[in-house]
């Protein structure tokens, strides 16, 4: 009986250490407190904002429009993918990238920080542009056939009137 007792006691003192959350008083609907008039904003929690290299804010989305025309005597191809590649100046991975149909050319584009790779990665500048046509529609593939582009200079967020001219790659 006695072992009976103590587990008794046990459970209850778990049950309410378990059971700590604290319990509002009933109240009628009839005295609810009115719905807001409008909405309640906690300060830093309405959007997150995205951050640069050092931490500070972006300015709001700035992108990079421009244009991809296919070089001179350059036919475009009946199948593929069309890839507008940003990179930062420094190298490294893509920053930004965009999957456009094969359409006709001149081909409108248009990459900014809703085409980043990573989700926390601002697109800020300045930024190499590249174009790619690849057949199999596999941008981690070459083939000789594909087509590809480069801007001469680093174009900043904002800009428009880059133009990237499609040229093969090889043999």
């Amino acid at each position: 009986m006695k072992k009976v007792g103590w587990i008794f006691v046990l459970a209850l003192g778990i049950l309410l250490i378990a059971c700590d959350r604290a319990v509002l008083p009933y109240v009628p609907a009839e005295e609810e407190p009115p719905p807001a008039s409008r909405p309640v904003r906690i300060p830093g929690l309405e959007n997150p904002t995205p951050r640069g290299r050092r931490g500070a804010p972006v300015p709001a989305r700035r992108s990079i429009r421009g244009t991809v025309r296919l070089g001179p005597g350059i036919a475009a191809p009946g199948e593929g993918a069309l890839f507008v590649i940003a990179r930062s100046q420094g190298g490294g991975p893509p920053l930004a990238v965009k999957r456009l149909p094969l359409g006709p050319f001149p081909l409108s584009f248009e990459i900014g920080q809703q085409d980043v790779m990573m989700q926390d990665t601002a697109f800020l500048g300045p930024v190499l542009l590249f174009a790619k046509i690849d057949r199999d529609g596999n941008p981690m593939t070459s083939s000789p056939a594909d087509l590809t582009a480069q801007t001469s200079q680093p174009v900043e967020p904002g800009g428009t009137g880059a133009e990237l001219v499609l040229q093969r790659t090889g043999g």
